[in-house]
């Protein structure tokens, strides 16, 4: 699943593409997303200028020349290709996971402008769009989630009052969107690496220097995929011919039985099923 940097990536790969544009027209080849296709979808898009491509945790958000705004959530396997009229697509995915050329199915929703046009695919139809009203529906939306790791209300205090009382495992917390929105489970784990805390640690345990460990390192592990282009673990290309690389950077995810990457640590990176998900963290320097 794309996570906040892989969606952030779209995000700027779209804004650039189609921001000040015209939706000429809108094809909607399958409605059975995760959530049906609302029937008045093409008529809220069609003829419609995109205003600018804004993200909030991992939701894109197209805000639209009528004040209306079309959410769209990834999902497990959504993304987003760009077909040009006029000229070849050595490329057409506008992120770095998936395939990089445009699979000939499940290609559910057709955007087109002047000279190119969107595509969505997704072979699990777990992502959906959404039509937004006005922008007071679209903060309700996004009310029960918790604050990005960049805003200013993730802070020592809001992590710190949050894990009061609350007898759960840090890495649990990192992954509840409720608690803080967009971080996915392969960057907790790193996260949770350079603050040197074990995964399965009760948050109860944690004090105020470890909250601001968890609040720095959430801020630039996320920074630091984005400025790489995202992860993933197979080598694919985006729609300008760039490899997301940050898998290469990678301190503990996927490197089960190595040895740490710690100056002067002896440890060796383990794997933990915790809730269903792979954790991974080194059995020495992580306490």
């Amino acid at each position: 699943m794309p996570e906040l940097p892989e969606v952030e990536i779209v995000r700027q790969s779209l804004d650039k593409k189609i921001k000040q544009k015209k939706v000429k027209k809108v094809l909607v080849r399958n409605r059975n997303l995760r959530l049906k296709i609302p029937s008045n979808f093409i008529k809220y898009l069609e003829g419609k200028k995109i205003i600018e491509v804004k993200r909030f945790s991992k939701y894109l958000i197209i805000c639209l020349s009528n004040q209306k705004y079309c959410l769209l959530h990834l999902g497990m396997s959504g993304t987003i290709h760009i077909i040009n009229k006029y000229k070849k697509n050595l490329y057409t995915n506008t992120s770095f996971y998936s395939s990089p050329l445009l699979p000939k199915k499940h290609n559910h929703v057709e955007i087109f402008f002047e000279n190119f046009k969107i595509i969505y695919n997704d072979p699990r139809r777990f992502g959906f769009f959404e039509i937004i009203n006005d922008i007071k529906i679209l903060k309700k939306k996004f009310s029960k989630l918790g604050p990005e790791p960049f805003h200013k209300k993730f802070n020592v205090n809001y992590v710190f009052s949050y894990f009061k009382r609350k007898k759960k495992n840090i890495k649990n917390f990192l992954l509840d969107q409720h608690f803080v929105s967009g971080i996915g489970n392969i960057y907790a784990s790193e996260i949770l690496f350079l603050s040197n805390i074990k995964p399965e640690k009760n948050v109860t345990l944690l004090n105020k220097k470890d909250c601001k460990k968890i609040i720095l390192n959430s801020r630039k592990v996320l920074r630091n995929a984005i400025k790489k282009g995202g992860s993933t673990i197979r080598d694919f290309k985006n729609i300008v011919g760039k490899s997301g690389n940050f898998q290469k950077n990678f301190n503990v995810y996927d490197r089960k039985g190595l040895n740490c990457k710690r100056f002067s640590c002896k440890g060796v990176i383990q794997k933990k099923i915790i809730s269903n998900r792979s954790s991974f963290f080194c059995n020495i320097c992580q306490k």
